[in-house]
């Protein structure tokens, strides 16, 4: 008859010891390789620092999507408005004078209100 500690020991169903695992970092550090991962807690500090970094993020897309249609929009206008000067200036040559003085004017006013976006986008930026 077999002894049974000799029989449990061979099975191939009998528990097995736990293998333990040295990592050299951990155990210079006093830690061992199973052991739970320490949670992590947030300060105060850097919450703040989290949301103002956001707002950043967020006062930065604001910019661009108010100088991207404010560019966009200034660049239709020109384009349309030196389009239609230059077809008067083709069907008229005796007003060409009149018509490119007009279309500068026009020119002038698109291009301030592309100035006056950036402003304000300077102005988020820095200010706000």
């Amino acid at each position: 008859m077999k002894n049974p500690v000799t029989t449990s020991l061979t099975s191939p169903w009998a528990p097995r010891p736990k293998a333990t695992l040295t990592i050299p970092a951990l155990a210079a550090a006093g830690g061992t390789a199973d052991a739970e991962p320490a949670a992590q807690t947030v300060s105060e500090e850097e919450l703040a620092r989290s949301k103002e970094n956001t707002t950043k993020v967020r006062k930065i897309w604001a910019v661009a999507a108010l100088i991207g249609v404010a560019c966009f929009g200034g660049a239709l206008g020109m384009a349309h408005s030196v389009a239609k000067a230059a077809n008067n200036m083709a069907e008229q040559p005796e007003a060409a004078g009149q018509i490119r003085t007009s279309m500068m004017m026009g020119l002038v006013f698109i291009e301030t209100v592309i100035i006056y976006a950036l402003i304000v986008a300077i102005l988020i930026i820095f200010v706000l």
